[in-house]
């Protein structure tokens, strides 16, 4: 599923790193949005609203809305659709609003 050729944009082959979403190893690219890297991997659902537990998916895909907050290495309402993918990430689900002291 990932973009491979578009007719304007151009995407950057960064290397090949292991990263864990909810306990599984994945495989994406380094540098790339850690969105990216799950929608290549089939997941769809990066969280479900607080209010009315609706799953929510790729929005706006340059960190304006609240879509894509998941927990990152322990820290809470992090921004998947804009943040770079490195090596040994640990990718979870948030629930809720997020708890800013789980990460500590």
């Amino acid at each position: 599923m990932r973009i491979k050729d578009h007719p304007i944009l151009s995407f950057a082959e960064g290397k090949k790193v292991e990263f864990t979403f909810e306990g599984k190893i994945l495989t994406g690219k380094e540098g790339e949005p850690i969105a990216a890297a799950l929608h290549d991997a089939g997941i769809r659902v990066l969280r479900h609203s607080p209010r009315h537990n609706r799953p929510r998916g790729f929005f706006c895909a340059i960190g304006n809305c609240s879509s894509c907050l998941m927990v990152v290495d322990g820290k809470p309402n992090v921004k998947v659709c804009v943040t770079p993918l490195q090596e040994g990430m640990r990718v979870q689900y948030q629930k809720g609003k997020g708890d800013i002291n789980a990460a500590n």
